[in-house]
């Protein structure tokens, strides 16, 4: 099977990128990551995708206008790479509608929560702060609204006593890198379907992880 070609959009260091990298080198992964772009010059991810050899660029959200005028310019260097899909790896911007409606059900973000709660940003603090038991992340096809969208993989983690927002921050971190790679190479292979806001995968296809301790 052709591996699909894969844009990935960064804004900071890139270990989400790393683990996708790691496991597009692998030869049962269905794809390969043909463009990094970052909104930010000098992020570390760019030096990730230099050392995989993977092209990449920088298109600054400062140098330009408007909103539009920026995701126009990112639309046009995601045309531009060939790539079929497009993962939102810590990209710190938020996309106007023509944009995720051009790449509707063919962009993935990962957050770090179990959505639909504790949406936008501080979301360790806000699952601590509401005393949760479980907290973990979500892989999600994007849709205009703030992280919102159908759910194609999460991981899941014990809150336990005595954590901060930095202890469980570093817990969520470990099942994010392997629900992003499984998410991706799921949607990228066809065993996960979109169907209007739900995620259909193939009978036996696991879609959640669970940290060590929850058994």
């Amino acid at each position: 099977m052709a591996r699909r070609p894969v844009a990935v959009l960064i804004s900071g260091s890139g270990s989400n990128l790393q683990a996708l990298i790691d496991h597009g080198a692998s030869p049962e992964a269905s794809y390969e990551i043909v463009r990094v772009i970052s909104n930010v010059a000098g992020a570390f991810g760019l030096e990730r995708a230099a050392r995989a050899g993977i092209a990449h660029q920088v298109i600054d959200h400062r140098g330009f206008a408007s909103r539009a005028a920026f995701d126009q310019a990112l639309g046009r260097a995601l045309a531009e790479s060939g790539a079929e899909l497009v993962c939102l790896a810590g990209f710190m911007r938020i996309l106007g509608p023509e944009l995720v409606e051009a790449w509707a059900d063919r962009m993935l973000n990962i957050h770090p929560a179990l959505l639909p709660s504790f949406k936008g940003l501080h979301t360790h603090e806000q699952a601590l702060a509401a005393g949760v038991r479980l907290h973990g992340c979500t892989v999600h096809v994007v849709r205009p609204a703030l992280d919102d969208g159908p759910i194609v993989v999460q991981g899941v983690v014990p809150v336990l006593p005595g954590d901060d927002a930095a202890s469980l921050a570093a817990r969520v971190i470990r099942l994010e890198h392997r629900a992003y790679p499984l998410a991706l190479d799921l949607l990228a292979s066809g065993r996960a379907r979109v169907e209007g806001e739900v995620v259909r995968v193939e009978p036996g296809t696991p879609t959640l992880i669970v940290h060590p301790e929850l058994g």
